[in-house]
C-alpha cells in the first residue's frame, strides 16, 4: 500500500517545526492529519476519499474542514469524540471509527488501532507498509504525555501494544520514519519508567509539590519546556496514585 509522507510547516512545539501529513492509498486514499496548507497535499486531493486525524491537537487538524470540502471526502472521527472533533476541526464527522474499524482505500484496507495516552482519543492507522502513528512515538527524544489530557498508564500500554503488533515501520507525526519499531517502543517505555522511578523517589524522599518533585526528578535544563515537564510530572503522579504507590490529591503527594 502506498503511504506518502508530507511534512508541512505548522505552529508546533515539536522540535521539527513540522507535522507530517499522510496520504494512504493511491485512489480513494485516506488523508491523515492535514495540519496546514501545503501545495503537495492539495495536489493529491483529487485522489482523497477519506479524511481522519490521529488526535485533536491543533498541530494536526488545521486543514481538515477545508481539505475534506475540496476533496468531497468522508470525514471520520473516533466514536464518542464527535463533539470534541468538531470543536477542534470545524468539521462535522460523517462516520465514526472504533478499534478495528476498516477504512477501505483503493490500495486496500486501513485498520484503526486505539493508541491512547498522548491524547485520550489518539489512534493509529495500520497499513500494509506500517503504522501511521501520530504522536505515539518519535525516532529520537520522547513524546509529551501531560496531565490533564495525557494518561501515562494508557500511553505505556499503547507502546507495549504497538510493540506486540510489530508493524514494519512507524510513520510518526513528527520526525523521520521509524524503522526499528521494537527498539523505539522499548526505548520510550524505558524512558517513561525511568522518569517514574525518579518521581517516586522524589516523593518518598519528602517532595510534596509538583515544583519540588520537578526539581528532584529532572536533571536537565527545562528552559522553554518547564510547563510540559510539570504536566508530565502530574501524569506520572496520577499513574502512581492509581497504582497505590503514592497518594496524590492534585495538589500534594505523599508516600503510600
Amino acid at each position: 500500500m502506498h503511504v506518502e509522507r508530507l511534512p508541512v510547516e505548522v505552529p508546533t512545539r515539536a522540535p521539527t517545526g513540522k507535522t507530517a501529513c499522510y496520504v494512504v492509498g493511491g485512489d480513494d486514499a485516506l488523508l491523515v492529519d492535514p495540519a496546514a496548507t501545503d501545495e503537495r497535499v492539495e495536489a493529491r486531493l483529487d485522489d482523497v476519499a477519506h479524511v481522519a486525524v490521529t488526535h485533536h491537537h491543533p498541530d494536526h487538524v488545521g486543514r481538515v474542514a477545508e481539505y475534506a470540502r475540496q476533496a468531497d471526502a468522508t470525514v471520520w472521527c473516533r466514536y464518542g469524540r464527535e463533539d470534541a472533533f468538531a470543536a477542534a476541526t470545524d468539521a462535522e464527522p460523517d462516520r465514526t471509527f472504533r478499534e478495528g474499524t476498516v477504512v477501505e482505500t483503493g490500495d486496500g484496507p486501513v485498520t484503526v488501532r486505539d493508541t491512547p495516552g498522548h491524547a485520550p482519543e489518539h489512534v493509529a492507522f495500520e497499513t500494509g507498509e506500517g503504522l501511521v502513528s501520530g504522536d505515539l512515538a518519535v525516532a529520537a527524544g520522547s513524546v509529551v504525555v501531560g496531565a490533564p489530557e495525557g494518561d501515562m498508564r494508557a500511553y505505556v500500554t499503547s507502546l507495549r501494544r504497538v510493540r506486540g503488533l510489530a508493524p514494519e515501520r512507524l510513520y510518526p507525526g513528527h520526525g523521520p520514519v521509524v524503522e526499528d519499531v521494537r527498539e523505539t517502543c522499548e526505548r520510550l517505555i524505558d524512558h517513561r519508567l525511568d522518569r517514574e522511578r525518579r518521581v517516586l523517589h522524589a516523593v518518598e524522599s519528602g517532595s510534596e509539590t509538583v515544583d519540588a518533585i520537578l526539581a528532584a526528578a529532572y536533571d536537565k535544563d527545562l528552559a522553554g519546556v518547564e510547563d510540559l515537564a510539570r504536566a508530565t510530572v502530574r501524569a506520572h503522579l496520577e499513574k502512581l496514585d492509581h497504582e497505590g504507590r503514592v497518594r496524590w490529591d492534585g495538589d500534594s503527594a505523599a508516600p503510600a
